[in-house]
């Protein structure tokens, strides 16, 4: 590897060829932190696919994203990979799938750009047909791969392709799709990127290579992930590095999956692994926001192996980095793989109980305790719940038009918004404002920001948007499978629940400015505002009160 620190290139997981001298010490800023922290997975004996890293200094100027898209530059950490997996880059018999993910010193969930796939073409797809016996698995990643090149590389709009899957699935689940229609709905894509971005789409993996990682590089500047930066006073001087990394497949069959999970609940502190999990799904199907997903129950009662060794994953990263963790996996025919790590985003309460379950496990000091706890004030701690008419907090829960899943907790109540402008708007004439929309997607953080709550009719708790929602400290439900948006009247339907007593009763239809309820506590919405308690975390608190004197 070349040892000017412009031209940073790093390897992980690429057995003897990381006695290499490195083009400079690796570390979360050099590096940035997604692959630090996959160095640091590898270093550990966690299953990781080995990857090679474009460090931040190729984020540093129009020059220097140039220079990483060329093939010169990570020619060396090409063949590494290819040496490591015994697989070629655009090899017809064996050829070697990549994905070209982004990542700052400083995580910025979902903000930047990711490619899966990258590699395949009509020439390699046989080729993956015949090493992996799965013609499926080798449709269904050309026909994602067309899609995400086209929306992150060529500019195309995602929709575009969205529009063929939903007539194509005719309101199946995409799953269900078997070889020949996803080969026809490649074929459909392939059509659609030609026409759209005025050229065929690449078929050669050196240009995808090269193309992807000048795309994610470029992602550094998307309104989105400038937004994130000015919201959490991050500088723009920090830049994005690049990983490649070699595919492994959740997409693969019955036996495989994807899915993100936390070390302990973000929203309580409770000990226990909180997971969203996809079966036969890609890493983008669980974040992006436009899929609802599982919890670990499917996964252990499916895959009890998978699920054991991601237990014990989860041990060992909080015994390694002495903090709860947000990670990303991949199951590909029953092995786990991990993808991605970090200290995770929590709500305040539960920033406090995981400091102290840490301290009292003897992971942490009491004085690194003090320091995570500090500035949690009495009232940043205490709950606010939904109460009864009569005053007592409700255990049978007052009549909701809904329910989600919870991915931040806590009682919002104001009135609905379905866009940016409407909550700015609204916000801007002092009114508390409730976002609701279709999907969890990071696209809305400007939106979010202006919210106090977010409510979305699909999404995953895990998905970034949720993230940064509880980063935000945002009350965040997803997944509403009764609501229904209507932008063009600018209103929000409910499907009318049916009980195991009584039929299904009249949808409820609200429109925009009309008063919401979300209660992230208990998962359910209500119209209307309802009436709230704010509840002191007396145990907490005398919890805090002897680590101070701890």
């Amino acid at each position: 590897m070349s040892t000017d620190h412009d031209s940073a290139v790093y390897l992980i997981g690429c057995g003897e060829a990381n006695a290499a001298e490195p083009a400079a010490s690796p570390s979360a800023d050099t590096m940035g932190f997604k692959a630090w922290n996959l160095l640091r997975m590898a270093h550990i004996g966690l299953r990781v696919p080995p990857a090679f890293v474009l460090g931040t200094a190729f984020c540093a100027d129009a020059d220097s994203r140039a220079r990483a898209g060329r093939p010169a530059t990570w020619a060396e950490g090409l063949h590494a990979l290819e040496t490591r997996c015994g697989q070629g880059l655009g090899d017809h018999r064996r050829p070697l799938l990549l994905s070209v993910r982004s990542g700052a010193p400083i995580s910025m969930p979902g903000m930047m750009e990711t490619l899966l796939n990258i590699g395949l073409c009509d020439a390699t797809l046989p080729g993956l047909v015949r090493h992996s016996g799965n013609p499926r698995l080798a449709w269904d990643a050309y026909r994602r791969l067309v899609a995400s090149y086209g929306e992150v590389v060529a500019g195309i709009p995602g929709e575009r392709f969205e529009a063929q899957v939903a007539a194509l699935t005719a309101g199946r689940d995409e799953r269900t799709l078997d070889f020949a229609e996803l080969r026809t709905l490649t074929q459909q894509h392939l059509a659609t990127y030609a026409r759209e971005a005025g050229r065929p789409f690449p078929q050669d993996p050196a240009a995808q290579l090269s193309e992807a990682i000048t795309a994610v590089l470029a992602s550094w500047q998307a309104p989105k992930a400038v937004e994130y930066r000015r919201v959490n006073h991050l500088p723009d001087t920090l830049g994005t590095a690049v990983t490649v990394q070699t595919m492994v497949f959740g997409n693969a069959g019955g036996h495989s999956g994807a899915g993100v999970g936390f070390t302990r609940d973000p929203a309580t502190g409770e000990p226990h692994l909180w997971v969203d999990f996809l079966f036969n799904a890609q890493g983008e199907d669980v974040v992006s926001g436009r899929r609802s997903a599982h919890g670990h129950d499917a996964l252990a009662s499916v895959l009890p192996s998978a699920w054991t060794a991601l237990q014990e994953a989860a041990h060992q990263l909080e015994q390694h980095l002495g903090d709860m963790q947000d990670f990303e996996f991949t199951v590909q025919d029953g092995q786990l793989y991990m993808l991605q790590t970090r200290n995770g985003k929590r709500t305040p309460q539960a920033a406090a109980r995981i400091a102290l379950d840490l301290f009292d496990e003897g992971l942490i000091t009491a004085e690194v305790a003090r320091q995570r706890t500090a500035g949690l004030t009495p009232a940043m701690l205490s709950r606010t719940v939904v109460v009864a008419d009569s005053g007592a907090q409700t255990t049978q829960p007052l009549p909701a038009i809904g329910s989600a899943a919870t991915a931040s907790s806590g009682v919002a109540c104001g009135e609905i918004a379905f866009d940016e402008a409407r909550a700015r708007a609204r916000q801007a004439a002092g009114a508390t404002v409730i976002l609701l929309r279709r999907d969890a997607e990071t696209s809305d953080i400007a939106a979010l920001e202006a919210a106090q709550g977010l409510l979305t009719a699909r999404g995953a708790r895990t998905s970034h948007a949720a993230v940064v929602a509880r980063q935000m400290g945002k009350v965040c439900l997803v997944g509403c499978a009764a609501l229904h948006i209507d932008e063009a009247q600018r209103t929000a339907t409910f499907d009318a629940p049916a009980s195991a007593h009584a039929a299904a009763g009249a949808p409820v239809t609200l429109r925009e400015g009309d008063v919401l309820t979300l209660d992230g506590n208990e998962g359910r919405i209500y119209a209307g505002a309802v009436r709230t308690v704010v509840e002191a975390p007396t145990e907490l608190l005398a919890r805090l009160d002897r680590l101070a004197t701890a």
